[in-house]
């Protein structure tokens, strides 16, 4: 009867333990999104460039950047992360020194230039996450990313994690102003 014991503890204590784990991994599977980007840039009227168009990736950061050539007509040339990552750590060292436009304050909703679209919008793929986290707490950096990229993926990230449900499922955004009762 000892061994029976000790068995249904173990089962328990393991049954416990696969409930945790995956309540842990479903939050952490939740929270991760893929770090690569494939973009779509285009140049305004104004020489600045927004994102139109951004979607996760498995492979590696691309873009595609959509320019006017000397005729007015729209060219599009790709952009592999590489080429990204050169211009991103440029401007990175000029957020440094505080001469980058990205954390600059002013108005921000006609774009920036190519170098700084491309830091605020893919800096922690391009980067690393504790560069683009640190660049995040930067007010002025914050709001010029939020403003330049355009994209339906983004606005849509955006609400999603603004309405993120807790452990309980109650959201962390919203009030409880409704009375429920359970069972009826």
């Amino acid at each position: 009867m000892k061994h029976i014991s000790s068995l249904t503890s173990g089962v328990a204590l393991g049954g416990a333990g696969l409930v945790m784990m995956s309540i842990l991994s479903g939050c952490s599977q939740e929270e991760q999104i893929p770090a690569n980007k494939f973009l779509i840039i285009e140049q305004q009227a104004n020489g600045k460039y927004l994102v139109v168009e951004e979607m996760p990736t498995d492979g590696p950061s691309r873009a595609i950047i959509r320019e006017k050539d000397a005729n007015g007509n729209t060219v599009e040339r790709f952009m592999s992360e590489a080429e990204m990552k050169t211009l991103a750590e440029q401007e990175y060292l000029k957020t440094q020194d505080g001469t980058s436009e990205t954390v600059q304050g002013g108005d921000s909703s006609a774009g920036m230039g190519l170098a700084g679209t491309i830091l605020a919008v893919a800096a922690g793929s391009l980067l690393g996450n504790m560069i683009g986290n640190a660049l995040m707490k930067n007010k002025n950096f914050s709001q010029r990313a939020t403003s330049v990229n355009q994209s339906p993926y983004s606005r849509s990230a955006a609400a999603k994690s603004s309405n993120k449900k807790s452990f309980f499922g109650s959201s962390s955004s919203s009030s409880s102003s409704s009375k429920s009762s359970f069972g009826s």
